[in-house]
């Protein structure tokens, strides 16, 4: 049974002060739906705040990015030993991070790797943007995204890593997929995927989330969904009054 993971995406807002004053707010609700795993992710200067705020918990912390090199003159960049200190989880291959910041296929694997060779579990993103779901080439597209982005990796690796998929059209746009339209998507081109290269056991261990425009309007169409584990949620984790209720019915959709 894989258990199910929400996990808060905090992009570029919130200062410290408001990160501090955002967690505190939704910590204990947060900490009592014990059946979902819940992992913050705020801005760098954020990290060690909210790390403080939730020991004790069982709330996780998650980065949004970091570089592959464990050190070096990368003026602007954060290494996954400065990560590894704060988080357990980090983002990678955010489509914003590929769209804005050159991410490419070949970087985001090895960004993979140096979470997995750290302890950090990395939270792989990926996702078609519109002109291709359109042409039809959605499953090429995202099969194309996990094979590159799990390059190199045993099946051991894989099982525990988590996947969201986020078609790019979707992101901040408050047009979601639909969960029938997701949850095909996942089993095929990515669950699918991952049981061609790594086998069944991986295939079935790893969890994947879907995101883009999640609410909690919809979150229980998404997680009624067999092959959904979770949502990647922007926008709406910047709010208590919307994140919390996403976590309990994500609990309850799973419970039934």
């Amino acid at each position: 049974m894989r258990k199910p993971i929400i996990a808060g995406n905090w992009k570029m807002f919130k200062t410290v002060t408001e990160a501090a004053t955002l967690v505190r707010e939704v910590r204990s609700d947060l900490d009592a739906v014990g059946e979902v795993e819940c992992v913050l992710c705020p801005p760098f200067t954020s990290l060690s705040v909210v790390a403080e705020l939730v020991k004790g918990t069982g709330l996780r912390v998650g980065a949004q990015n970091m570089h592959w090199e464990d050190q070096g003159a990368f003026t602007g960049e954060v290494s996954p030993l400065m990560v590894k200190e704060l988080c357990q989880y980090v983002i990678i291959g955010h489509s914003e991070r590929r769209q804005y910041f050159g991410e490419t296929d070949e970087s985001v694997n090895r960004k993979v790797k140096a979470a997995l060779k750290h302890g950090l579990i990395p939270i792989v993103c990926v996702g078609e943007n519109l002109t291709q779901n359109e042409a039809g080439l959605t499953d090429s597209v995202v099969s194309g995204q996990v094979r590159a982005a799990l390059a190199d990796l045993a099946a051991a690796q894989v099982s525990g890593l988590v996947i969201a998929y986020e078609p790019i059209w979707a992101i901040g746009t408050g047009k979601a997929a639909t969960g029938n339209l997701a949850n095909r998507t996942i089993g095929t081109a990515v669950r699918g995927t991952i049981n061609q290269l790594y086998g069944a056991h991986a295939a079935q261990s790893v969890r994947i989330q879907y995101g883009g425009s999640v609410s909690p309007d919809n979150i229980s169409e998404f997680m009624s969904q067999p092959e959904i584990d979770g949502a990647l949620v922007g926008g709406a984790s910047l709010v208590a009054a919307k994140f919390v209720p996403i976590v309990r019915q994500a609990a309850a959709s799973k419970r039934r």
